[in-house]
């Protein structure tokens, strides 16, 4: 292992020579650690200022913080740049004949190049942040709390990683400067949402939760590492010239994933499917796992967020439910319908997010609904209820058939998203993820769809009477 990161280390100095040979990295580097900082003190200054004329000191106390997140963020956003020309840029320039021929392996390479982007950005924004604790105290005299600067340090360092780890993926995959440069949207946009809920979070002030934060980037931090250790070839990258869109063999992979070798409806039920749902027993235990902890995170919010006693009560939470069905007429095949559409509206939000997230957003997503359950049932026993009876009357029912299509929803999700992460021999990362998204498609349309039909027919005409039935006694 050491000699594995002294190698990839070489690599690293090379490249970090080269970079501060180039003005047009250090001119931003320079200008982004010293001048920006400089203009965050000035703002905090005018906020003080205008905040105490108003007898508001909480909004300077909540924004002084997230400048120094600001501070922190840019400069670490050239690594972004850096990292996009690592691998793709060389080829353009064609100097990267020789650094493929070294006696390097692929991983040693790849580490000094992700090493040599992220370092000369993070080393500046730490410089910034520390330009800015210095002029911020001189200016106003506030200092931040130990922990608060351990969190800022932290979140710099792995937003860094997460950005430049996922530019390597994209430069050693594409074959233009130009494409990476677009692709690189799909960094960016991401990044910004990130930004503005770390945002929201501290002006909150729930600095607590920054922790969490911390853990899930470093998580799909570490994923998009293995995906471009595991996807990494470099005579594949020597050899690809050119990035074109065949949408007819896309739509023949996806094809044969999905029907497989069934020449019938049968067949295809009786041999691909369970041979589908074997290969995901493994995401299967995790997303049932992962609706459990959903229902006990809820079941635990109940103690902070106590609902009042007579809005949990049998009667009320009948009347409700009744009178909540009748108005929006789920009492017929329409309602029906309506149910249906909205679980596979969820599904497919999830779905669009868990490809984005190696499937973590996309499992959290089809967590919220357990959560919800867990929160009131839990809620229903406080007020000295049993919280069995809610959910056998409630939940039961219906849950019988959408819990577990809940379930095989979340493992294709997650499997659609750990594809990037497993290395598929022989394949590229485009032939295995469109296997991947042809396996989501046949568990979705031959498994989930049907059950969510079910357990809505259940749902509007049998869970109504058997929660009359039950609550009413």
């Amino acid at each position: 292992m050491l000699n594995s990161l002294q190698m990839a280390l070489v690599v690293t100095r090379r490249e970090v020579r080269d970079q501060l040979r180039d003005w047009r990295i250090i001119f931003p580097i320079v200008t982004l650690t010293l001048i920006f900082p400089y203009l965050m003190n000035f703002t905090a200054r005018r906020a003080v200022n205008f905040v105490q004329r108003y007898d508001a000191p909480l909004v300077a106390e909540r924004l002084i913080p997230f400048l120094l997140l600001v501070v922190g963020f840019f400069p670490i956003s050239v690594s972004l740049v850096i990292a996009l020309e690592s691998f793709v840029g060389e080829k353009e320039r064609h100097s990267i004949e020789p650094l493929l021929c070294s006696p390097l392996t692929d991983g040693q390479l790849y580490l000094g190049k992700l090493l040599a982007a992220m370092v000369p950005p993070l080393v500046a924004s730490y410089l910034g942040i520390l330009v800015y604790l210095i002029g911020v105290y001189t200016q106003i005299g506030w200092t931040p709390v130990p922990s608060l600067i351990l969190q800022i340090l932290l979140l710099t360092a792995v937003q860094a990683v997460l950005m430049v780890s996922g530019a390597i993926v994209v430069s050693s995959q594409t074959t233009s400067v130009r494409a990476a440069n677009l692709l690189a949207s799909f960094i960016i946009i991401p990044m910004a949402f990130l930004i503005q809920g770390e945002a929201i979070i501290m002006f909150w002030a729930q600095y607590s939760v920054l922790w969490w934060a911390i853990l899930g980037q470093a998580v799909i931090t570490g994923l998009l590492i293995r995906t471009g250790l595991a996807y990494f070839n470099r005579e594949e990258m020597l050899g690809r010239e050119m990035d074109s869109i065949n949408l007819g063999w896309a739509w023949r992979e996806v094809r044969r994933g999905f029907i497989g070798q069934a020449r019938s409806i049968f067949a295809w039920y009786r041999r691909d499917v369970p041979v589908a749902l074997w290969s995901l027993r493994l995401p299967i235990l995790v997303s049932a796992i992962s609706l459990s902890l959903g229902y006990l995170a809820g079941a635990s919010l109940a103690n902070e967020f106590r609902l009042p006693p007579e809005l949990v009560s049998f009667d009320k939470i009948s009347q409700g439910f009744i009178e909540g069905l009748q108005a929006a007429r789920f009492y017929s095949t329409s309602g029906t319908v309506v149910i249906s559409l909205q679980n596979l509206r969820a599904v497919l939000i999830a779905t669009l997010l868990g490809i984005f997230s190696f499937g973590v957003l996309g499992m959290l997503v089809l967590m919220l609904p357990m959560v919800i359950i867990g929160f009131v049932a839990a809620n229903v026993s406080l007020a000295g209820h049993s919280a069995l009876t809610f959910l056998v009357a409630l939940v039961l029912p219906h849950g019988l058939l959408e819990i577990p299509a809940i379930i095989l929803a979340g493992a294709a999700i997650l499997n659609l998203g750990a594809t990037l992460t497993a290395p598929a021999h022989g394949k590229t990362i485009g032939e295995a993820w469109l296997l991947a998204l042809a396996k989501w498609a046949k568990i979705m349309l031959g498994v989930v769809l049907p059950l969510f039909l079910l357990a809505a027919l259940v749902e509007v005409f049998i869970t109504p009477q058997v929660a009359v039935w039950i609550l009413g006694k």
